[in-house]
C-alpha cells in the first residue's frame, strides 16, 4: 500500500492538481467512424470556454489551501473508488496495476468529461460510476485485446484491425459505450496515426423498400413486419463493408460506411443517403461492431416455436448470420441483463430523446408495439448467449458485463 501511495503522490507531482483532469479549449474533429448524430454533434463542436473558466476558479481554490495534502487526498479517494469497481477482476486489473497507471485513468477521465461536457471537478456518483467503473475499465480491456492481436503478426506484416463485437440489448447504453471507447481510441491514437471505426448491425438493415418486400413475403409474421429480427438485414452489404474495413491497414486508405436513419418514415427507418455516410481512414487499429442480436445462435425448432411460432422463420434466417457477422469478431463484450422487459423502458427513453431533439420518433404506444417484436428473440436466444457465449467466441477473449436497470455494471453472481 505504501508503494501505491508513493505512486499516487508522484502522479500528482507530475500533473498539477489544477489541470490533471482538464484540457484547455480545443476544437475536436469527429472520431473516425463515429455514427452517433446527437452525441457526435457535441464532440465535433465542443467549446470548452465555460469549462475552462470553471477550472480556473477551481485552481484558485486549490491554491488557497495546503496544496499537496488536499490534492493527494483527492487522488487517493479516486484511487479507492476505482479499486471498488465491479469489473476489475474481469479485466485483469489489480490495485497495484491501477496505482501504476493512475495517470492514464486521470487522463481518460478528463477526456470523457470533455466529451460529454460534464464538470470533471464536481462529478456526481452516477457520473463517477459510469466513467471509472465502466467506460475506462472496458477501454483498458480492449487495449489489451488489441495488443494481443497485434502480437500475432510478424514484423513487416500489415496488422489487420481487430474486430471487437458488442452484444447487448437495445437501450442498455451500448451505443454510448462504443462512442466513448471510440473517442478514447481516437485520443490515444492521434500521435501514432492509428484509427478506430464503429459499425452497428443497424447500419445493415434492409432499405425501406427491401423491408416492405420482406413483409409481403411473410404475411402475418409480426416479427418480420418491421426491421429488427434476423432476415431484415442486408448480409451481403455486411460482408462487403466488414471485408473492406479490414483492409484499411495503411495511411491514406479511405472508405465510407453505410448508415441507417432510424427517424425516417416516422421512426420505421430507412438506409441513409450515401452522401451522409461516415468516411473512415486507415490505418485502423480496431473495428467496434455493436448490435442487439450479435452472437445469437440458431436453436432447435422446438425450442424457438415454444417461445413464439413466428420465430421459426427467424431462426432459419439466423443460420446465415455467423458467416456474415460473427466469424469476423475476434473479441467479444457481452452486456448481460436480468430481465428483457426493461428494454421497453430504455427504448421509450431513447425515442423521447429523439423527440426532444426535434427528430421524428415513435409514440409511446408504437414503442410498446415495436419492442414486443423483439422480446421473443430475447427470450429464446439470451439464455444460450449468456451460458455458452456468442457464436464462435473464445471464452478467454470474451468479457461479460452484467448491468442493472440504471445501465451500470454490477458484480455478477
Amino acid at each position: 500500500m505504501a508503494n501505491v501511495l508513493n505512486i499516487l503522490s508522484q502522479a500528482l507531482t507530475r500533473t498539477p492538481c489544477s489541470s490533471f483532469l482538464f484540457s484547455p479549449s480545443i476544437s475536436l474533429p469527429p472520431p473516425s467512424g463515429c455514427r452517433y448524430s446527437r452525441i457526435e454533434e457535441c464532440s465535433t463542436t465542443i467549446s470548452h470556454r465555460n469549462m475552462y473558466s470553471n477550472a480556473r476558479k477551481q485552481s484558485y481554490v486549490f491554491s488557497a489551501v495546503p496544496p499537496t495534502s488536499v490534492a493527494v487526498s483527492s487522488v487517493q479517494d479516486l484511487y479507492e473508488f476505482i479499486c471498488s469497481g465491479p469489473l476489475l477482476d474481469k479485466v485483469g486489473l489489480s490495485r497495484e496495476k491501477i496505482g501504476e497507471s493512475i495517470d492514464k485513468w486521470l487522463l481518460c477521465g478528463s477526456q470523457l468529461c470533455r466529451l460529454f461536457q460534464i464538470n470533471e471537478f464536481n462529478l456526481n456518483d452516477a457520473q463517477k460510476v459510469r466513467i471509472f467503473h465502466y467506460y475506462i475499465p472496458v477501454f483498458l480491456w480492449c487495449e489489451e485485446q488489441i495488443s494481443q492481436h497485434a502480437s500475432t503478426f510478424k514484423d513487416g506484416e500489415d496488422v489487420l484491425p481487430l474486430m471487437i463485437g458488442f452484444s447487448a440489448p437495445q437501450g442498455c447504453g451500448k451505443t454510448t459505450l462504443v462512442f466513448a471507447l471510440n473517442f478514447l481510441f481516437y485520443e490515444s491514437g492521434r500521435k501514432c496515426a492509428r484509427n478506430c471505426a464503429t459499425i452497428s448491425i443497424d447500419d445493415f438493415y434492409l432499405t425501406a423498400e427491401g423491408q416492405a418486400k420482406l413483409r409481403e413475403a411473410n404475411p402475418g409474421n409480426r416479427l418480420l413486419e418491421y426491421r429488427g429480427n434476423a432476415g431484415s438485414h442486408d448480409l451481403s452489404l455486411s460482408v462487403e463493408t466488414i471485408t473492406a474495413l479490414s483492409k484499411l491497414t495503411k495511411e491514406g486508405m479511405k472508405m465510407k460506411i453505410p448508415r441507417y436513419d432510424k427517424s425516417a418514415y416516422n421512426g420505421r427507418g430507412d438506409r441513409a443517403d450515401p452522401s451522409t455516410w461516415t468516411e473512415v481512414e486507415g490505418p485502423l487499429t480496431a473495428i467496434l461492431f455493436e448490435g442487439w442480436m450479435l452472437g445469437f445462435k440458431p436453436l432447435p425448432v422446438d425450442a424457438v416455436t415454444a417461445v413464439d411460432p413466428h420465430l421459426e422463420i427467424v431462426n432459419n434466417n439466423l443460420q446465415a448470420y455467423y458467416d456474415a457477422w460473427d466469424k469476423f469478431v475476434k473479441a467479444w463484450i457481452v452486456i448481460k441483463i436480468k430481465d428483457p422487459s426493461c428494454v421497453y423502458q430504455w427504448r421509450l427513453q431513447a425515442e423521447q430523446a429523439m423527440r426532444a431533439d426535434g427528430k421524428s420518433s415513435m409514440t409511446d404506444d408504437e414503442v410498446m408495439d415495436f419492442v414486443s417484436r423483439y422480446l421473443p428473440a430475447y427470450k429464446a436466444y439470451l439464455p444460450t448467449l449468456y451460458s455458452e457465449g456468442p457464436s464462435g467466441s473464445d471464452p478467454k477473449r470474451t468479457l461479460v458485463i452484467e448491468i442493472d436497470e440504471g445501465r451500470n455494471p454490477i458484480l455478477a453472481n
